[in-house]
């Protein structure tokens, strides 16, 4: 029986919450920018707790297992009206560590 034409079956899937953060975190890295809770909530609107948890998930193995690297930040960059610690975040794919030595001692080592 017929089929609609002119309709697409495909579904759009909305990005989620961790995918928005996870691109966010890795565009901001590519210019050596640190992020703030805060001014990730700004940007994509999500809440700031939400947003420490879903940075978290990411350095779970099967969430990608990116390094999450955390620092205080600066007091020259801290407006005035923020008198307490202020935490920045940065994102990064974790690199695949290296077996010692050249390829040649690792498939010597492996038979």
């Amino acid at each position: 029986m017929g089929r609609k034409r002119g309709r697409s079956t495909a579904r759009h899937v909305a990005p989620t919450q961790r995918d928005v953060l996870r691109d966010v975190m890795l565009a901001a890295g590519k210019y050596g920018a640190w992020m703030t809770l805060r001014e990730l909530a700004r940007l994509t609107r999500y809440g700031e707790t939400s947003i420490s948890a879903q940075l978290r998930h990411l350095r779970k193995a099967q969430c990608g297992g990116y390094v999450l690297e955390k620092r205080v930040r600066k007091p020259e960059v801290v407006s005035s009206e923020e008198h307490f610690v202020v935490w920045e975040y940065r994102l990064t794919p974790r690199r695949t560590a290296r077996l010692r030595g050249s390829t040649h001692d690792a498939r010597a080592v492996r038979r």
